[in-house]
Formats: structure tokens, sequence, C-alpha cells
């Protein structure tokens, strides 16, 4: 700040402190504005005692509308009374209350909504019917939010069902009919940051208290129902809790999401079921039940209860959307269930369950210790069991150190091509094995052209290939031994909740697929935009398959396939078959395949030589020849010798007639 500049700013100082100091007010202004002031604050007053006295007046003329009725004043001749301008004089009539039957309060209720929320969840409660009205997930988003979001911080929470059509609610019979709680009026009993319990009171001492907590860092929220003087009027064993969502659209293709959501349930000492997955379904218990669970791809709504929902009247039900319908684009399916409450009585009795809201995540269902993992899709039987003991372990592992999950996924695939390699490189030699002995097969097949002469030419095939040491089958025991871990990962990167809106190269979403071109049309069986990793994974499994080729034998039979046009034709389908498929599945496909290739290209440069493998198995059946081993025939060659010579003696019978 130069010299002119500081003298500037002091002269502006000075000026404005010689300006505040003549214009201050006196001391007779300073009074006469006080009290104008005072005389503000006064005709305020006034005014707002005012306001109080005519609203407590419209309040009391409200509820006299409300507690009477008006009726028209009628003169001692049968006629109306009129006023002075001719209408018709009426009086205020008070009406007699309504006679109390059943349910104290009706249908027509005025809904108050609280919030129950932790770190994780936020519940909307209604006071009608007591019951949850929405869900959001405050650490999740839809993937329309994600995209919108993408690159900030910023987090909208994803809501899991339309409050519009969500309801739960007790049903229960009395001498009165049947009573459902989920359009009645709840009233507060208690309500703190952790803690809402909501009453609805009966005729004679009646009540019914439903009670929500929440605990911090879980997904749930802890449900419990009181029943109070219904002893003598409700069956303890028929007290049901109905439950109706209609799940909305979080993910990116609406119709991968349908295609897996149903209802779940785990049946007493038994194991889990769901209804189906394509059409419309609904099913009537047959055992009591641990849990019953509404999912969709990456997220469920899940009833926990303390002693199990009892079998007898609990149903469920899943009803899809009709093609071109409202909600056919925005919700994902509608979800029903009737579950019998385990009251063990209703004078003074009570029911408990843990309410779910998260995501499927297999360590988070693992921890509630119900066996409730068991709804995310990692296959069956053994498949399920790679998943679970292998690959999931692994993959987490690799994941929680932070890196891009596209780098956890190659991380894997090597882990797993490392392990298979002793497997590939048998693979390998036994398909040299084939490729050198392809001459000597190909003058057999010419030698017994004819079918009559199946059983030689099978017979003579055996002895070249018992000699020589090779097999037919020694390449497919090894990808018999493969195929498990392929069908395995199938299931699971597309239900790992883990690689859900986790980006990678061009891929927005590992959990959906990769488009490098969206397409203005929808292609019959393919889609509407292109995924890059698909066909590289196709383009891929066509070279593996091209460098195979040339073990593949021709048909010797007229009217069989031909092998290498369906190995050609395989990856081909594979592109239309992957195409809306989760990404993270077919990168991987893609780099496991490109690692074969790899590993096939070292195996047959570094570590089999054809030329000494064709000269030992040359020497081995020249051994074979000069040693005259009769006996090393297997059991499979003697059944074959004894067929043939069954089948010649068959033909000279025949020829004798």
């Amino acid at each position: 700040m130069d010299k002119n500049t500081i003298i500037g700013l002091g002269l502006i100082g000075v000026i404005l402190a010689l300006f505040t100091f003549f214009n201050q007010p006196s001391e007779e202004e300073l009074k006469e504005k006080m009290a104008q002031q005072e005389q503000l604050a006064q005709e305020q007053k006034k005014a707002v005692e005012a306001t109080e006295n005519k609203a407590k007046e419209n309040s009391t003329e409200v509820q006299a509308k409300i507690e009477a009725d008006t009726v028209a004043l009628i003169d001692e001749n049968g006629e109306a009374v009129l006023d002075s301008l001719g209408n018709p004089v009426y009086s205020i009539v008070k009406k007699e209350p309504a006679k109390k039957q059943g349910l104290l309060m009706g249908n027509e209720v005025e809904e108050e909504t609280f919030t129950l929320e932790n770190e994780k969840i936020k519940v909307i409660l209604t006071n009608k019917g007591g019951g949850v009205k929405s869900v959001f997930l405050k650490e999740h988003q839809t993937y329309e939010d994600f995209r919108k979001n993408e690159g900030t911080d910023e987090i909208e929470p994803l809501q899991l069902f339309d409050e519009e059509v969500a309801s739960n609610g007790l049903v229960f019979n009395t001498n009165k009919g049947k009573q459902n709680t989920s359009a009645i009026a709840f009233e507060i009993l208690k309500n703190t940051e952790n803690y809402i319990s909501f009453i609805a009171r009966f005729d004679e001492g009646k009540s019914i208290e439903q009670i929500y907590s929440i605990t911090p860092d879980q997904y749930h929220i802890n449900y419990e129902v009181k029943m109070n003087g219904f002893e003598s009027e409700v069956n303890p064993d028929k007290v049901f809790l109905d439950w109706h969502v209609e799940l909305l659209k979080t993910e990116r293709l609406l119709s991968e999401q349908r295609r897996i959501s149903t209802v779940f349930f785990k049946e007493k000492n038994g194991t889990y079921d769901y209804l189906s997955e394509y059409s419309d379904d609904e099913f009537n218990a047959e055992t009591d039940l641990d849990w019953v669970a509404f999912k969709q791809s990456y997220f469920s709504t899940m009833m926990i209860p303390q002693k199990g929902f009892s079998k007898e009247g609990s149903n469920f039900k899943i009803r899809t959307y009709a093609e071109g319908s409202e909600k056919d684009s925005t919700h994902i399916k509608a979800y029903t269930s009737s579950l019998n409450l385990p009251f063990n009585n209703t004078g003074n009795g009570n029911a408990e369950m843990k309410w779910f809201f998260g995501p499927n995540d297999y360590d988070l269902l693992e921890s509630y210790a119900v066996e409730a993992e068991d709804i995310i899709n990692y296959g069956w039987g053994l498949f399920r069991w790679i998943n679970i003991f292998a690959i999931q372990p692994i993959f987490v592992w690799l994941a929680s150190y932070g890196m891009n999950l596209g780098i956890a996924i190659l991380l894997l695939t090597v882990a797993i091509k490392l392990v298979l390699t002793p497997i590939q490189w048998k693979m390998y030699a036994s398909s040299a094995k084939m490729r050198i002995l392809k001459p000597e097969v190909e003058e057999i097949n010419k030698k017994y052209p004819e079918k009559d002469d199946a059983m030689k030419k099978q017979m003579e095939m055996m002895t070249l290939y018992r000699e020589s040491g090779a097999s037919p089958l020694a390449g497919c025991i090894p990808m018999l031994i493969q195929m498990p871990i392929l069908f395995a990962v199938f299931r699971f990167f597309p239900s790992t909740f883990t690689l859900r809106q986790e980006s990678f190269l061009w891929a927005e979403d590992l959990s959906s697929y990769d488009s490098i071109l969206d397409l203005s049309f929808n292609i019959p069986f393919y889609g509407a935009h292109v995924s890059l990793f698909t066909l590289l994974m196709a383009f891929t499994t066509l070279f593996y398959t091209m460098l195979n080729s040339s073990n593949m034998q021709q048909p010797s039979q007229p009217g069989m396939p031909n092998m290498k046009i369906i190995m050609y034709f395989f990856p081909i389908m594979m592109i239309f078959f992957f195409n809306n498929y989760a990404s993270g599945l077919s990168y991987y496909y893609f780099i496991s395949t490109l690692m074969s290739i790899l590993t096939m290209l070292m195996i047959k440069n570094f570590f089999v030589n054809e030329d000494k493998l064709k000269a030992k198995m040359a020497a081995k059946k020249e051994s074979s020849k000069n040693n005259g081993k009769k006996g090393g025939k297997s059991k499979f060659q003697e059944r074959l010798e004894q067929m043939q010579k069954a089948q010649q003696e068959k033909l000279k019978n025949a020829k004798k007639k």
C-alpha cells in the first residue's frame, strides 16, 4: 500500500467520524423516539391478543359444529320460520355421541410422520396404522443419482420403496368381525431420538402398542407388538402381520433387476426357498419360518422374528407389472406377505422381530447368524461352495487394500489361473499327443469306412492310444475340473454387492453392463448399446478356439455335427448373451481367456517340445509291440472285444439261416 492510498483512507475515516458526531440525535430526540417504539410495541401486543382471542372463538365455533347439528326451525303451524330476507332460520341441536363398536378410530386419519435414523438408514413411520411408511439408505444411491453426482462426495439417499403403497398392519378376528390396524389412528405414547411407541386404544380397556427402536450403525430396526385385554376375544395363534411394498428401481437396467427379484424365505430347521423370479407366484407356508425377505438385485427388506413365524395361515406372493403399465418403468415388483406372529397370549403378550432394510452384502447378512446370506445367488451345490470358501474371501481380501476393483479382478484372475496352470499344461500335453497321432487315426478311419466295422475301428484306435500313451479323454478331465470355477464366477460377479457403482476404465459400474456406444434403437436379443468388454471376451474366445481347432476331429460318421462350426459359433452367441450382463463378469472372462492363450503359448514354446514328445511316443509304441503286452488291455477294451465276437457270431448265424 503506497503513501497516497494511506492518506486517502485516513481522510475518509476522519470525514465519516465527523459526519457521525454532528448528525447524532439530541437527548430530546432520543426520548421521543423511545416513546414511539414503546407505543408501537403496545399496539403490536394488542393485535396479537386480538388474534389469539379470535382464534379461540373460531376454535370454539368449529368444535360446536363438530359436536352439533343444525335443523330448520318450524312454527306451530308446521311451517318454516323465515328471517327478514326470507331465508330459513336454523337452530343448533346437539348430536348424540356415536355408539362405540369395535375399533374406536375410523378410517379418516390425519396422517403424521415420525423418523428414526442412524448412520445407515432413515425410517419414516406413520401414525396411520402405526407402521413403516418409507425407508432411505443413507450410504447408497440409485444409478441415476450415482451418475448425476459422479465426481462429487454428494450422496442422495436411496429410497427402497414407495411410501404411497407401503403398508403394514395387524390382522385378527374378534367377535365383531375381522380387524385390520393398517388404517386406524395410533397416538404417540413415547418418542425419543432412538425410540418411538405408538398405541391404539380400544373399548373395554383393550390396546395395541407398536414399538420401534434403532441402534447405531445398523441396517435394521427393532419392532415389537404388544396386545393387552384381548384374551377372551382374539386367538393368540391367529394374529398376522400384513406387509406390502412395491420396491423401486435402483439400478441401471430394470429388466436385470426383475430377473433376480423375488420373495425368499427359510423354513424352520430347513433350507431357504424362494418364489418364481420370472412370473407371478405365491406360497402357503408348510412349516414354521425363520425369516422372510423381499429381495431385489442388491437390496432387501427382511423380517427376522425372535421366535419364528408360525406356519398356520402364513403366506406370501410376488406380482409383476403388465407391460406398458404405469409402474412398469419405475417399480420392480409388488411384494405381499401375511405372517403369523408368535404371540403366547393376547391378554398381555408380545411378539418381537428385527426388520432389516439394507444391501445384500454377504458379510453383513452373515452377521445376523440366521443364514440370511443364502438370498445371495452364488449358485447351488459345488458352485456355491467355491464362491463362498474360495473366490469371495480372496476377492474381499484384495478389495480391502483399497485398490480399484478392476485391478482386484485382474489379480483374482491371475491367482486362479496360476492354480489351474498344471491342469492347462496337462490339457496341452494331451492335445499335443492327439495331434501327433492324427495321421494314424485318419488311416484307421480309411481302413474301416463301413458301419459294420465300427467295432474293429474302435478296437484298433484303443490299441493305438494304449501303445502310444495317449488318451482322448486326458484333455477332457482337466477341462471338467475347470468348469465348476467358470460356472461359479458366472454367479459371483453379478451378485456381489462390492462391485456396485465401482468404475473401471470405460465401465461406469462393474455391476452393470459397460457401453461404448448407445444405440437409438433396440436390437432383439442384443439390446440398445454395445458392450466393449463383451466384444473383447468374444474375440479372445474365438482366438483361443482357433488355436485349439487343430485338435478337433471331424465327425467320421454322416449326420454327426461338425464340432469346429459349433465352437466357432459359440463366441458369436456370447456377444448376444453377455451384452446386458455385469461388465465385471465379461471383464473376468476376457482376462481369463487372454491368460489361457498366453499360458498355452508359453507351454508350447518353452515347456512341451512336440518333436521330443513324438519320439518318446514312438519309442513307447515300439517297446509295447516288442514286449507283446497283450495283458495290458483295459477292461473297456476287453468288453469291446467280447461285444465284437458276439456281433460276429450273430452275423454268422444270420447268414446260415
